[in-house]
Formats: structure tokens, sequence, C-alpha cells
């Protein structure tokens, strides 16, 4: 009988021995021009394609094309989110965003009236798609949760893999509807299945926007503040898009160029957007600041919040990285735009709940990471949106493993806009390539190795 191995043996065993997975030299991507995760040497972004759905700005170029450092901005077809944020229409903000992203321009009252019709009559699911799917073997994970629905939804498609741009638009919308009560009904299955908790399932009204049927759907009670519903709705815009580069929307982009049903290709961003590098930022920026506060107690003393910074950067807190989440971006330089606009969302909160000590608390821990690592690096660390999205969210009582879907809630919409430009304007697969720098070699028959 021949030796048997457990998957740890097998591993240990070979892999290891493979000089197929030794270090890539980070000279060679130099030396053949390779861009490492696809970023210049400056830092910036290649350049994978054009768009006309969102822009993110975040610094700007001189005459000899070096990075300079400027306030951020992000823009949906041209208009600043500031200006959207400003302009919102009681708690439907992001039901216009979606209209803006989706077609391009800003709907007059008839059209927008319209368009909130078309999707309230989509936040329906299918016949027994609650019994059959949502509340059949819930995930511990709420991100794979929504991927395995999504792709459940397929089948209730009668004409899944038509991917023409209108029909396209039609699977968008019925996505951006149900995605709300997909996210919500997940984590009801989940507390129940796991935690033995009440099982709570609000059918979504028609008359509410999507913020509020969040919360209505996540509240036992079901009842919001117009504060809450508005910070919800905040979120939602804040989040649509990102630009086409950001790694989910890239994502659906290429699996989309494929050809592929709308459904494969939004799964691909969902699993994107899951990893903490990308949308699950925002659950490490949560689980920090836990530890900060446990030490801090909410002090206001800014030698006590002072030590717990350097101690953070010193990788003797939280996860020992030496990063503290919810600074610094790939992109802004100066300033988040969506982490200003939350922050002053999430003052006025805070003064309706009375929490003001903890927003004031948040903010001088802000400040002192700014200047700490001003002082310890000389360099600018803009406060991301995740850092007072977190803080958003747990005021509105919304848990934690809901973070990252909320954001899936949100971003489903700048997916969908990407993926129909590019089927209008592009139209080939998308297929980069790689410089192969490993060794030749010659086959030898297994009795001769």
């Amino acid at each position: 009988m021949g030796t048997t191995y457990n998957d740890d043996n097998i591993l240990a065993r070979f892999f290891g021995k493979s000089s197929n997975y030794t270090d890539i030299p980070n000279s060679l991507f130099k030396e053949y021009n390779v861009k490492k995760g696809l970023r210049n040497e400056d830092g910036t972004g290649v350049r994978i394609g054009l768009t006309r759905v969102a822009d993110v700005v975040g610094y700007t170029t001189d005459e000899e094309g070096h990075v300079v450092p400027c306030d951020g901005d992000l823009l949906y077809r041209g208009y600043s989110i500031r200006d959207l944020i400003a302009g919102r229409s009681g708690n439907f903000g992001y039901e216009e965003t979606c209209f803006l992203l989706l077609f391009g321009f800003l709907p007059d009252r008839e059209q927008f009236r319209a368009f909130k019709e078309s999707i309230a009559q989509r936040y329906e699911l299918p016949d027994n798609f609650l019994i059959h799917e949502v509340l059949t073997s819930p995930s511990r994970n709420l991100m794979n949760r929504l991927q395995t629905l999504t792709l459940s939804l397929y089948n209730y498609d009668d004409d899944p893999d038509n991917t023409d741009v209108y029909e396209t638009l039609r699977k968008g919308l019925n996505l951006i509807a149900k995605f709300p009560i997909l996210g919500c009904y997940a984590y009801q299955a989940k507390m129940h299945d796991l935690y033995r908790e009440s099982l709570v399932i609000h059918y979504p009204k028609k008359e509410y926007s999507i913020a509020e049927n969040i919360l209505y759907m996540l509240r036992e009670d079901g009842t919001f503040t117009d504060r809450e519903a508005n910070l919800v709705d905040a979120l939602l815009v804040i989040h649509a898009d990102h630009g086409g580069g950001n790694n989910s929307t890239f994502t659906n982009v290429v699996i989309g160029s494929t050809g592929t049903d709308l459904y494969s290709a939004i799964c691909g961003s969902i699993g994107a957007l899951k990893g903490p590098k990308h949308g699950g930022a925002n659950i490490s920026v949560s689980q920090m600041m836990n530890e900060v506060i446990d030490i801090t107690q909410f002090s206001t003393d800014e030698k006590v919040v002072s030590g717990v910074v350097n101690d953070l950067l010193d990788g003797k807190l939280y996860d020992h990285s030496g990063l503290i989440y919810g600074f610094g971006h790939a992109v802004y330089t100066l300033s988040d735009p969506r982490c200003e606009l939350l922050r002053e969302l999430c003052r006025h909160l805070a003064e309706e709940r009375g929490e003001t000590a903890k927003f004031e608390f948040y903010e001088l821990f802000e400040r002192t990471v700014k200047e700490t690592v001003k002082r310890r690096k000389n360099k600018i660390l803009p406060t991301n949106v995740d850092f007072y999205s977190g803080f958003a969210y747990r005021m509105l009582g919304i848990p934690e493993e809901l973070f990252t879907p909320l954001f899936a809630i949100a971003r489903v919409s700048g997916w969908v806009a990407h993926n129909v430009e590019n089927k209008l304007y592009d139209g080939r697969i998308m297929r980069p390539a790689t410089k192969y720098v490993g060794e030749s070699a010659v086959y030898k028959r297994i009795e001769e190795r």
C-alpha cells in the first residue's frame, strides 16, 4: 500500500519544492517596462480605457507630466458629487444618481417620476424566490451570499444570456432594485439560521425610496427618522461609482467584454469588492476603531490619542501592519470629497442622536493621524471615505457584516453603466499581456524523472 498524504503534507512536500514559485524580482518589472499592479512608477494608474460615466479627480499634472496634488472631486457624468448630494430631492438622491449614470443626463420631474415607479415595480422578488433561494443555506459571509443569489436570479430570467444593450439595461434595473432586498433578507436569514434570532421579513414598500426600504427591512419595528434615511441615501450616492479604473468596475468590464451574461459579470464585481483592499476596507476601519475606542474610551486628551496613533504606525496595535485604515488613497492626494461630505452628514445625525462626543472623538483621531504622519513621514495623508462610512453605519445601527454588501448595493448602478458603455463603444474582449520570465524546460517521461 502506497503512502497517503493529507492536503498539508502535499502542499509542504511539493509546493515549496517548485522553482516556478520563486520570487520575481522587482528589477524585472522595470527591465521589461511592466506596470506592476497596473500602476505607473509615480503611483498613478495605467490608462486602460475611455469613459464618459465618471471621473475621479485626485491630482493634476504640470507641463512635464509630474503629479501635482489637489483637492479631490468625484464627477458623475460631469456633475460634482458635492452638487448631487446638495441637490437631492427628499431621500431619492440615489435613484436620481442611477438615472444619471445609466442614461447620461439628469431627469426632469416627469422622467424622474416614471423612473422611480419603474424601480419600485421591480422591488418584488420572483415567485418562491424568498423561500427556495434566500432562506435556504444561508452563508456566513453576506458578500458570498449576494453572489449566489445574483446567479440564482439568472435562472428566473426568461432570456438571461441576452447581452443586447437594451436587455442589459433592463436586467441592470432589475438588479439595482433587487439588491437591497437580497442584502437585507440574506442578513435576516443568516441571523435566524446561525444565531437563532427571530426571522424578520418586511416586504419593501413601493412608496419608499431604496434608502428608506433598507432601514425599513433591517429594523424589526420598521421605523426610521428622515435624517437617518437621508444619510443612507447619501451613502448610496457617494458609493454609486468611482470611475472605470477601480478594481470591481474594471473586473465587471473585463468579464462583460467576453460576451457573457450580466449576472456573471456582476458576480465577479462582488467578489472583487469583497476584498479588504477594496470594498472590505470599511470593515478594517471599523475593527481598528473598536480597538482604538476600547483603549481611549473616547478620551479628548490629545496625548492619549497621539500615543495610540503612534502605536498603530509602529505596528503595536490592531493587526500589527503599521497601517492606519481609513487614511490614504490610490488617487486622491489632498482630500477625498466623499469623506468631506460624509463628515458633515455624520455631524448632523450625531447632533440629532446625542452622539456629538463620539463624533468629536473621530474628528480628533482624524486630525491626530494627519498631524502625526506629516511629522513622522513628511507626507500628506487624506482621510478616505471608509473612515466616516463606518461611523455612519454604527450610528444607524447597521451591523458590521452589512457594511460591504451596502457598498455593493450602491455600486451595482455604476457597474451596469460601465458594462453598457463598454458594449456600446468598445466591444472587443479585454485581453492584456504578460511577459514570461521563467526558464525553458525539456520534457522527460515519468520513469526518467
